[in-house]
């Protein structure tokens, strides 16, 4: 009960201030005299400042109240992540008796969803978590995820860390923010000042995805991204996987994986998202230039069983798979799947292909492809990349 009136009383402070500063600002406003105009302003100033610490307390106690001493309340914030359905809360934590790390938890209703595992730099481990600068939300990688910023402080070293979120539907085991820890460090080095508006400037010259004006720039600014998330040397194409004007962005480690980003309408989409291949019977993929086809083959077995996967570009910029066909190369007498030793002997004499549970003919199979077919590679460097996308 005591509780229940503690809000009440609170919230009812919160309303009668924020009212009486509203009708302050429209006496203030409705006040025409020159001689007045310095002192009205002043007392808006006075005004302002007074209403936000008000309201700064207020969070203070309420953050507090909800998540414990700890709990640094001026940059707790309840947000809309991608990740979850309805809003949840961001709550960091300061060192304690209990936990002397500086930590974070994605909160809804009372349960904690995630632990986000904290990044420092390596030169900072030793230095005593100061403060946390700044909290900022948004896609960093244009996959459609929302990842979060924040700006910390360890001893008098401030520095960016940066943290990748997943997608809504991702398995259990995948759900978890992922500390970048090559960005975060490229990035805090190129910086004089240390902040959000700065780390925009640099990733993308201050432009939000949907707000660049070509896929030139678009893709200069995905391209940076790519260089600073790993110390790896990676490679660039540009190529025409549907049949418009503007081309897709290839950017890899041949043998490796691959990526796959589109243009649209100022906006960035990621197709593919570092895809590997190269190992475990997958040979890598393959497109059909502008028909809007991705083909990948793929085995278990050493090629008793085959896979063939194709997919296709859908009207959100993403991949949608058009079937997957399942061809046994050997006899499967038992039918359970998977060549037996006493089956071995038919491997390479024996080949039948199904769609799900039907069986299909060698025309049907043949019958999605819809051209000829080239691997996705990279052919450029960086340098070669902008020349091209500046021509």
């Amino acid at each position: 009960m005591l509780r229940k009136k503690y809000y009440f009383y609170k919230k009812t402070l919160f309303l009668v201030l924020t009212l009486f500063v509203v009708g302050m600002f429209t006496a203030c406003e409705q006040e025409q005299s020159i001689d007045n105009k310095t002192v009205n302003d002043t007392n808006k100033t006075d005004n302002t400042k007074t209403t936000k610490n008000i309201i700064e307390t207020l969070k203070t106690e309420d953050m507090k109240e909800k998540f414990g001493e700890n709990c640094i309340s001026e940059q707790t914030f309840e947000v809309e992540l991608s990740e979850y359905s309805g809003k949840v809360y961001f709550v960091p934590f300061a060192p304690s008796k209990d936990n002397q790390d500086f930590s974070i938890q994605i909160i809804q209703d009372g349960k904690v969803l995630t632990n986000i595992h904290t990044y420092i730099p390596d030169e900072l481990t030793k230095e005593k978590f100061s403060s946390l600068d700044a909290v900022s939300f948004f896609d960093i990688n244009y996959d459609g995820n929302t990842d979060i910023v924040l700006i910390e402080t360890y001893g008098d070293k401030t520095f960016a860390a940066i943290y990748y979120g997943f997608s809504s539907d991702a398995d259990d085991y995948e759900k978890f923010f992922i500390s970048q820890d090559e960005l975060s460090k490229k990035i805090s080095s190129q910086l004089q000042e240390v902040s959000i508006p700065e780390i925009r400037n640099l990733l993308s010259n201050g432009k939000k995805n949907d707000k660049f004006t070509s896929y030139q720039e678009a893709y200069e600014a995905v391209s940076k991204l790519c260089e600073m998330e790993s110390t790896e040397e990676k490679g660039y194409n540009l190529i025409y996987f549907n049949d418009d004007d503007i081309p897709e962005l290839v950017v890899g480690v041949n043998g490796y994986y691959t990526s796959l980003y589109t243009y649209s309408d100022g906006k960035v989409y990621t197709l593919m998202d570092h895809w590997t291949y190269g190992a475990m019977g997958n040979a890598g993929y393959e497109y059909c230039p502008r028909k809007n086809s991705l083909r990948n083959y793929n085995n278990d077995y050493a090629g008793a069983i085959f896979y063939t996967t194709y997919m296709t570009m859908n009207n959100q910029y993403s991949l949608d798979t058009v079937t997957q066909i399942k061809t046994y190369n050997f006899d499967d007498v038992n039918g359970n799947g998977i060549p037996d030793e006493n089956e071995t002997d038919s491997i390479g004499y024996y080949s039948v292909s199904y769609i799900g549970d039907t069986q299909i003919t060698d025309e049907e199979c043949a019958s999605y492809n819809v051209g000829e077919y080239q691997y996705i590679q990279t052919e450029m460097d960086l340098e070669t990349l902008k020349a091209k996308l500046n021509n």
